[in-house]
């Protein structure tokens, strides 16, 4: 009530009643012009930050500057005008700031009442109510200060569609109308509603403008509406008129129907622009009915330029082969968005021929950029990462583009490989070229499966890194071969038909260095069995206790487990021994993956600001199977573990699918549900009993379940033993609501469930295997809250994750470590789904 003023009152509640019964359609509600200030679990958060802001700060700075004699004298001594006038400037910008964050009373106001009731009154005749009545009530609280105001909606029984007549004066339009009338949105004996009206002339117009009307526009699309004794029934005719021409000369208007327009002629235009427009063409070639001209030497391929175009001599006009146009060649990444241009054939006398040319303007044929980025991971403390990359277009005259990246990586952590004094001791360096033409690439034709309007691409990249005290030093070899596609706007494809990947691990003798819970376990169980193991195995730490020497002694133990008969364990020993030696050897064997791999995306969202969709993603990837079934035929060397090797390294088989499904609910005013459900699982069969690590499925981090750190969480209930848990089986759920606070800070409550487990490899933990729908109880269960601040381009975003299911704990697995002590800081770009 602090900024209420003495003849105002504070709008406090605002209801909506439809037919006697409270609503909560969003729809209506998003009619009120006012409503009371928003609320953060019950409480007006933005108005009371407003009313901390001084009403008038100008004269409330003044104020206080004359408030005492001598304050403005002394002010001035001690700093200067200038500078009291840039503290009075400050300040007033310091509560207009707290003004914009906050919220200004919601005032009530009897214009925007009857203005509410007027757009509830429209709102229903618009949906077929054309009886419906909508009056306010105004009730003061018993703070005279704050009021409420009721709307009282009665609707009556709602009109329907009637009779339906067409008057066209065009025949031609007339035949395509009648031809195509079963697509009609206006159906007989359905509910009045005025989107069903203009969804009806954006379908005419479409039908007509793809069907050879070019002159025609919705503006010439008319309705007559007609309720006289139709009985609760719209009788309407359809009305269209013939086209109208204005003689530029004398100014005058005639009338012709309209006619059936087609394409004689096609013209492109390869590198226009306003500074040539007057330029003589030098250079000119007629392809497939396309004539291309140049303004001095052409420098493409007619071939890639006609298979950009989809306006085709002797077809009719269609709308949708000019805007296919215009998507392939904006796609093509080679020329800016062009301008296409109909005028009409001067040697049709008829005058219904139209001439398209298609003005291309090329961009620049070398592209370069630099930029730095700042990232935290469970290994990196901080990261600051360098990237560069270099863009030629056209390289070999077919619209070709040709991208050469480098990214290098500078981090600090205190888990590094090997010790050192340096703050940044780990670092990472990369270099990528990608060679991408506007087709598929293949010994055979492929039009009649992948036509032209499905936008094809293929690609062919290598990629090369090495890091160094990341987890193992490592070099990362990769190539693939790979076509993309999207039969339609809403869905992309992608088949990567050779994806290869060689993975060389540099100094796997510091593996127990960098995966110390492995070491913990090797040197507990080497510990209870000193007496069996030879001295030289062991040394003092700085603390005075004995453990293993790091490498030699581990390995030694190791050697010792499999080979020495006099080496007595028990079974259980026995089993963590096998299951410690078996992930050694599996995280630090090189890998050789090659793999054919598929992608499906849909999503029917149709922008960035629409928040009410759902996405599809699904991927299948098949490694090894060629390989393994002509080992025998090329004479592949085995392994110890009778494993066909290719160039000293056995090759992985597997066959990895995920599935990924996002909705979003648009709950209005800022608000939006979005949910996320993954699975994933990965197989090893044939050459291979486990999937390569960097092929395998991890949980936790910030776009997962945000309660655990990367890589924390699972298998199964095993507690995240390992330092670098991983399985080939996944399972993950999310559910956020987002709402805003203020200006572009949002925030966001959230739950996150899932787990990985290791289902069908040669792991046999019962605690980290699935074992059907009794280890879903194995699911992980995180909670918390977060901050989202949206800068456009990208959101800036931190999560705070709670730990609120463990189902690898023992006793009370729910809210035992659900405080502060053990929250989980997520800092991310963009939203995790």
């Amino acid at each position: 009530m602090k900024r209420v003023k003495k003849d105002e009152q504070l709008l406090v509640e605002s209801l909506v009643i439809e037919n006697n019964e409270p609503t909560r359609k969003k729809n209506l509600l998003n009619l009120l012009k006012q409503e009371p200030n928003g609320k953060l679990l019950g409480i007006p958060v933005k108005l009371h930050i407003f009313n901390l802001a001084k009403p008038e700060p100008k004269e409330t700075f003044t104020n206080w500057m004359l408030k005492k004699p001598n304050r403005k004298k002394r002010m001035y001594d001690f700093f200067s005008k200038k500078q009291v006038a840039n503290i009075q400037t400050a300040y007033v910008g310091i509560q207009n700031s707290i003004k914009k964050v906050g919220e200004k009373p919601a005032i009530y106001n009897e214009e925007s009442s009857q203005e509410s009731a007027n757009r509830l009154q429209s709102w229903f005749w618009n949906h077929g109510w054309f009886n419906a009545k909508v009056d306010y009530t105004k009730t003061d609280t018993s703070n005279p200060k704050k009021t409420k105001i009721e709307y009282q909606i009665s609707t009556g029984k709602p009109y329907a569609i009637g009779k339906i007549e067409s008057e066209i004066q065009s025949p031609a339009i007339d035949s395509i109308y009648q031809s195509h009338l079963h697509e009609t949105y206006l159906k007989k004996d359905k509910q009045y509603n005025t989107d069903d009206f203009n969804a009806e002339r954006d379908r005419i117009t479409n039908l007509l403008r793809n069907n050879g009307v070019y002159y025609f526009d919705r503006e010439k699309i008319e309705f007559e509406a007609d309720t006289l004794n139709t009985n609760q029934h719209v009788n309407l005719n359809l009305k269209i008129g013939n086209r109208i021409i204005r003689n530029r000369e004398n100014d005058s208007l005639t009338t012709e129907a309209f006619k059936i327009n087609r394409i004689s002629e096609v013209n492109i235009f390869t590198n226009y622009d306003a500074l040539n427009r007057d330029a003589i063409v030098t250079d000119s070639i007629h392809f497939k009915k396309i004539k291309v001209f140049s303004f001095g030497q052409l420098k493409y391929k007619p071939k890639v330029l006609a298979d950009a175009i989809f306006i085709e001599q002797g077809k009719v006009f269609r709308e949708i082969d000019r805007n296919r146009t215009f998507n392939r060649i904006s796609d093509l990444r080679v020329f800016k968005y062009p301008n296409i241009q109909y005028q009409v054939d001067p040697r049709d006398p008829k005058k219904e021929d139209l001439i398209a040319n298609v003005f291309l303007t090329p961009r620049d044929k070398f592209g370069y950029t630099i930029s730095t980025d700042v990232s935290q991971s469970n290994i990196m403390d901080i990261g600051i990462g360098f990237n560069t990359s270099l863009l030629v277009r056209n390289v070999f005259r077919g619209a070709e583009v040709l991208e050469i990246s480098g990214r290098g990586i500078i981090g600090s952590s205190k888990d590094a490989a090997s010790a050192s004094s340096q703050f940044f001791n780990i670092n990472e360096i990369g270099a990528n070229v990608r060679l991408s033409w506007p087709k598929i690439a293949f010994p055979i034709q492929t039009s009649s499966i992948i036509n032209k309007t499905m936008s094809p691409f293929t690609s062919l990249g290598f990629g090369f890194s090495s890091q160094r005290n990341i987890g193992l030093d490592r070099r990362n070899f990769t190539g693939s071969f790979n076509y993309r596609w999207k039969p339609r706007k809403q869905v992309t494809n992608q088949l990567d038909l050779i994806n290869v990947q060689f993975v060389n691990n540099l100094n796997v003798e510091n593996y127990f260095r960098v995966f110390g819970n492995s070491f913990l376990q090797i040197n507990n169980l080497a510990l209870a069995n000193r007496n069996q193991l030879n001295n030289d195995f062991f040394e003092t730490n700085t603390a005075g206790e004995e453990q293993l020497r790091i490498p030699t002694g581990t390995d030694g133990f190791i050697n010792a487990i499999q080979n020495d008969q006099n080496l007595v364990l028990d079974a259980e020993e026995q089993k963590q021994a096998s299951s410690i030696i078996e992930r050694k050897d599996r995280l630090t064997e090189n890998n050789l993956i090659i793999a054919t791999n598929y992608a499906y995306d849909y999503s029917n969202r149709t922008g960035i600001n629409d928040h009410n969709f759902y996405q599809i993603r699904t991927r299948l990837e098949l490694a090894g199977n060629i390989l393994s079934s002509l080992g025998k035929a090329l004479n592949l060397e085995r392994n110890t573990n009778d494993k066909f090797n290719l160039f000293g390294v056995q090759f992985s088989q597997y066959v990895k699918t995920e599935v990924n499904y996002i909705k979003h609910w648009d709950l209005g005013k800022k608000k939006v549900i979005a949910t996320r459900s993954y699975i994933g699982a990965a197989i090893p069969y044939g050459n291979a009993n486990s999937i390569p690590f960097i092929r395998s499925f991890f949980a936790g981090g910030p776009n997962d379940n945000r309660g655990w750190q990367p890589y924390d969480l699972g298998p199964g209930r095993t507690g995240g033993a390992n330092d670098f848990n991983e399985a080939n089986f996944k399972l993950a759920f999310n559910a956020e609501y987002r709402f805003n606070l203020f200006g572009s800070l949002n925030s966001v409550f959230f739950v996150d469930a899932g787990n990985i487990w290791n289902l069908w490899d040669n792991v046999s933990d019962t605690d980290a295997t699935f074992n059907g729908l009794e280890s879903l109880k194995d699911l992980s269960i995180g909670s918390g809250f977060g901050l989202r601040y949206d800068l456009s381009f990208f959101v800036i975003r931190l999560d705070l994750g709670f730990k609120t299911y463990e189902p690898g704990i023992t006793g009370n697995q729910w809210f035992q470590n659900y405080n502060f002590a053990n929250v989980v800081y997520n800092f991310g770009i963009n939203y995790p789904f």
